[in-house]
């Protein structure tokens, strides 16, 4: 992605790399990631849980809109009744 990953935003390697984010940015990637989530866990035919969420795997493109990556450790979950069924399997 363009812009990296968001841990190279919130730990840069040198001074001269550094950009922070704005509350803005920073609360765009957060609803950007929560609806990723939202997709995987409620939208998809078979519901997903990620397993891995950390800024490594939070990517950003040129707009700084997060996409989530790394779906080595997903789980495939069937569909469950109730959410305390969901929260068993996890």
């Amino acid at each position: 992605m363009p812009k990296g990953n968001l841990d190279e935003w919130l730990h840069p390697e040198s001074e001269i790399q550094k950009s922070s984010l704005t509350t803005l940015q920073r609360m765009n990637i957060i609803i950007d990631v929560a609806s990723a989530l939202h997709y995987l866990h409620h939208e998809c035919q078979t519901p997903m849980i990620h397993c891995d969420i950390k800024p490594q795997n939070i990517l950003l493109n040129e707009d700084l809109t997060a996409h989530l990556g790394d779906y080595g450790l997903v789980r495939l979950v069937p569909e469950f009744s109730n959410e305390s069924d969901l929260h068993q399997f996890s």
